[in-house]
């Protein structure tokens, strides 16, 4: 019974003594019942027909994903495609070039580079990774050491720093690092050579990027009217500053497709060139200018002056021949200057005008019929203004002079007692039509808020326009000054301060800048008589005891101004401010030379600290300008006293 029992199928299990494997046919079973979970190796039907299944849904996804991009989304496919090629550069445009009346360039844009290195290709000095030999892979573990050597040489700077650009390989998201700047606005010699020696010694992976400087021939010269540009050739003072959407053009831009082996022959490409910004002619003449600039500075140095500045102006147009300030800077390196000198003292420096501005009392007095030249005024020791005595520079008894005799002797007092006959109102708006209190409108940066100075207005009080008819209580700009003084001694027309002659695009087309029409603001006959007033400090017999206060050959008109100047807490005790206007020549008045000297340690009375300096340089104007000296000066006689 035993023997049957063991002689049952045991449903392909093997029995507890391991004799299953004796029985093949209930083995193959096993085998059999086991494969069926999967395809039978021997049904080659079955196989083959899976296989060519298989095949037709690869050609069909194959030939779907085909229509896909060359049919359905084939533009959209092409475009991207494209794009992975295509590369683009930036053509920088040169900013415009600024010449002065005579066609001298005070600036212009000159070939630079920036510097930039490729990490990645110096790792392998230019070779394929993948295929270097022994040797080129020692002269590519030389490079970055070579190549930082070299930049030393001709850029200066730290061998170090230019090491760890150099071999920075990787950028911060893990790609190769192909850009590393090392250097801008290096010139076009100093770049062309080290790219000579880099080239002759086999070392690869710098190149350059345009980056071109903007450089100022002059140095000093014109500085703090042209001031300067930024990092970016953007304008960050002066003209450069104010003109700039001109100056600057407009940047153009290079497409085109390249492969790992460089540009595409065949591939798309555009091109959409560079627009050079427009050339400006100044009225500046460079030559005079350099002139004011040095007879300044030497005025500034002798009188231990905290600054000075200085105007010519032709009267007749408004133009600005010079313009100085010292100290001063050079436009090349504005770094290395106090951030104080950069700025254009004569446009936005405000101040109380001293005497000079008895030239503008008088002549509105002379305009409104109030007084002539030659009326008489007794000027007593000292006048009352509010609940304060009014004195002159000098101690002095009653004196019996003249309109003329007070502005030439420059009485505060006199003028006090001439000014009251005046309404306040009327006045005001007289200096205010003379340009103060307000914007010139000249193409300059720096007239705004408190800067443009204060002018009081037509309902100051009475104490007010004693202190205002003599330079006291109120505050100009040397630029407003000057113009308001050329206005009166040029027939009487004011014109709008400029110091941009013409300015023309790339195209050639003119620019046009919106300036005010010159207005009379006084009358011919009250300007010849300011000027004859004006003439008696300066030619008078009884002010003039030497030569030294005129120009042989030509008659000069003058005033001289000193002004005290107020503290924080606005006591006058802060100092002075000297100045002088000078006119010439007197017979028709064309030049005015205006020299303002802040605070100044050795002297102070604007006869002393700028006369001689405004004399100067009108010495050198006149004939620059082709006003020819007469023979006969004829003397001045004109009474002062009565």
């Amino acid at each position: 019974m035993s023997n049957q029992r063991n002689s049952r199928p045991t449903s392909g299990r093997a029995s507890s003594s391991g004799r299953a494997s004796a029985r093949p046919h209930t083995s193959a079973g096993a085998v059999r019942r086991r494969r069926r979970k999967g395809l039978p190796i021997a049904s080659t039907d079955r196989r083959i027909t899976v296989f060519f299944v298989f095949i037709a849904i690869l050609i069909s996804v194959a030939s779907g994903r085909a229509l896909l991009v060359q049919g359905i989304d084939a533009e959209a496919n092409a475009q991207t495609a494209a794009e992975q090629l295509s590369q683009s550069q930036v053509l920088k445009a040169d900013r415009g070039v600024i010449r002065d009346r005579n066609g001298q360039v005070l600036a212009e844009t000159q070939p630079a580079f920036s510097v930039i290195a490729d990490p990645t290709s110096i790792a392998t000095n230019g070779y394929d990774p993948d295929h270097m030999t022994d040797e080129q892979k020692q002269t590519a573990a030389q490079a970055p050491e070579a190549i930082a050597e070299l930049l030393v040489k001709y850029l200066g700077g730290d061998k170090d720093e230019y090491l760890e650009k150099l071999t920075t390989t990787r950028a911060e998201d893990g790609s190769p690092n192909q850009y590393e700047l090392i250097a801008r606005k290096v010139s076009a010699a100093v770049y062309q050579k080290m790219s000579n020696e880099l080239t002759e010694n086999g070392w690869y992976g710098i190149y350059s990027s345009p980056d071109p400087v903007r450089y100022y021939p002059n140095g000093t010269l014109a500085s703090n009217i042209l001031g300067f540009v930024n990092y970016d050739d953007e304008g960050a003072a002066g003209l450069e500053y104010g003109q700039n959407d001109q100056l600057r053009g407009t940047d153009g831009k290079q497409t085109y497709q390249s492969s790992s082996y460089g540009t595409i022959p065949l591939g798309d490409s555009t091109l959409v060139e560079p627009v050079n910004g427009a050339t400006y002619s100044l009225t500046i003449d460079s030559e005079l200018q350099w002139m004011a600039e040095t007879t300044l500075a030497n005025a500034v140095s002798s009188s231990q002056a905290k600054s000075g500045t200085v105007i010519i102006q032709a009267v007749d147009t408004g133009e600005i021949l010079a313009m100085a300030n010292a100290p001063t800077f050079d436009s090349n390196n504005p770094a290395a200057a106090d951030a104080d000198d950069l700025g254009n003292r004569a446009v936005s420096d405000a101040y109380e005008p001293g005497s000079v501005q008895k030239v503008l009392t008088m002549a509105a007095l002379l305009d409104a019929g109030l007084i002539t030249p030659d009326t008489p005024v007794e000027v007593p020791g000292e006048i009352l203004s509010g609940d304060a005595p009014i004195k002159d520079a000098w101690d002095h008894g009653t004196l019996n002079l003249t309109a003329r005799g007070v502005l030439a002797e420059s009485s505060n007092i006199g003028t006090v007692e001439l000014a009251r006959q005046m309404d306040k109102a009327d006045l005001s708006n007289y200096l205010a039509s003379f340009g103060l209190g307000q914007s010139t409108g000249i193409e300059l940066p720096g007239e705004t808020g408190g800067d443009m100075g204060i002018l009081p207005g037509t309902d100051m009080a009475d104490y007010t326009r004693d202190q205002i008819s003599f330079g006291q209580g109120l505050s100009v700009t040397a630029l407003q000054e000057a113009s308001a003084i050329s206005s009166v001694v040029n027939g009487g027309v004011y014109h709008q301060p400029t110091v941009i002659a013409s300015a023309t695009t790339a195209s050639g087309e003119q620019l046009n800048f919106d300036r005010e029409d010159p207005y009379r603001v006084i009358s011919e006959e009250a300007s010849a008589g300011i000027v004859n007033m004006m003439e008696a400090s300066v030619a008078s017999p009884e002010m003039s005891t030497t030569d030294a206060l005129t120009i042989d050959g030509y008659q000069m008109a003058g005033k001289s101004g000193t002004a005290q100047k107020a503290d924080e807490y606005g006591n006058y005790n802060g100092g002075y401010t000297g100045s002088y206007a000078a006119v010439a020549p007197a017979e028709d008045p064309q030049i005015l030379v205006y020299v303002v000297i802040d605070e100044p340690a050795n002297g102070y009375y604007g006869a002393t600290v700028a006369f001689p300096t405004a004399r100067q340089l009108m010495m050198q104007a006149l004939p620059r300008y082709g006003i020819a000296p007469t023979a006969d000066v004829p003397a001045y006689t004109d009474p002062l006293t009565y």
